[in-house]
Formats: C-alpha cells, sequence, structure tokens
C-alpha cells in the first residue's frame, strides 16, 4: 500500500501500517545521530525530559551544512544498528517512530513490537531527502556540528515500513526469501 502521512503519524495511523508499505511523510521529524543518542540517554538516566517530544519521529541522519540559498545540505540516513543500545529507552520515552536505514537488534524489534515503527530511508540519496526538506532548524546540542538535534520539516518525505507495530519486519522477510 501506499500512504500519504503528516508526521509525527498518529498512532492510529501508525496501527494501519504494514512492513514493506510506502509512505510519503509531511510534518516535522527531528535528525539524530549516535552523539545525541548518547546524550539522550544521559538525561534519561538523569530524569530530565529530552528536546523533542514525546511522540515524534526521530531520523537517524546528520545533516551537512547548507550550500548558499539552500535549506539544508544532503541528509540521507545513518544505519539504524548505531543507536541499538539507545532505541529501547527512548521508546519508553515516547519515541513511536523512526526512520533510518537498515536491519535492527531482535532487542530492538521486541522493545518496538507493538508501541513503535521503523521506517526505512535509502542510502545514499541524501539530496533526494534534502529537496523534500522545507526548513531546518537546530534545536539542541550545538556543539555537536551535524550530530546536533535538527528539527525539520518534510514534504512528500519518502520512506517504506520496514518494521510495523505487529512485529513484522522486511528484512527478516527478505532473508527468509534468501534461504528458499
Amino acid at each position: 500500500m501506499e500512504y500519504h502521512l503528516p508526521v509525527p503519524v498518529p498512532f492510529q495511523e501508525l496501527q494501519q501500517l504494514r512492513a514493506g508499505d510506502v509512505v510519503y511523510l509531511s510534518g516535522t521529524i527531528y535528525t539524530a545521530r549516535d552523539a545525541a543518542h548518547a546524550r539522550f540517554a544521559e538525561q534519561l538516566r538523569r530524569g530530565e525530559p529530552l528536546p523533542l517530544p514525546k511522540g515524534s519521529c526521530v531520523y537517524y541522519a546528520g545533516p551537512c551544512p547548507a550550500a548558499p540559498g539552500e535549506v539544508i545540505g544532503p541528509c540521507g540516513p545513518t544505519t539504524s544498528k548505531r543507536m541499538d543500545a539507545y532505541t529501547p529507552s527512548l521508546i519508553d520515552y515516547g519515541v513511536c517512530q523512526i526512520i533510518g536505514k537498515g536491519a535492527r537488534s531482535a532487542a530492538v524489534n521486541a522493545a518496538m513490537k507493538g508501541r513503535a515503527v521503523h521506517f526505512a530511508a535509502t542510502g545514499g540519496a541524501g539530496m533526494l531527502y534534502a529537496s523534500r526538506i522545507t526548513a531546518c532548524d537546530l534545536i539542541a546540542y550545538e556543539d555537536l556540528g551535524a550530530e546536533a538535534v535538527y528539527r525539520l520539516t518534510v514534504e512528500e518525505f519518502p520512506v517504506i515500513v520496514s518494521f510495523d507495530l505487529l512485529g513484522n519486519d522486511v528484512y527478516a522477510q527478505s532473508s527468509n526469501q534468501d534461504h528458499k
């Protein structure tokens, strides 16, 4: 199926999505990579709120600097597994949609089941994704540069549901197909 949805996607709409669906997101997402996730973990450990709202969508990306006259530079996804150590606590905090590249660990899949959806973004498509970003605002951890947390406004941002709320995983499905 193909969907055009607001982001953050309301939880009831996440429930209709299935692994393999194509989704075009329009609205607000937040970037966060390894260094930002380490800071999130520290803040959560101290019982402090995170600089992003509960229910938000986190995009595993570190935008490149914008060229003159541009909103943002290339902004492609990084490998999701790099954030696996931090993801269960972010889901516990209330993050229920994640955009990244590649499969997740069994522990992250277990944490996501029934609570969060993983969207796959295409690696090497940083310029395509940049063309779908209409605003970029630094919101936290300025000292981290590209790994700081940015609030992005996106229009028709293309992703594929790689892990749905029922626990269906496109990476596991493709792996099973390889063995037939």
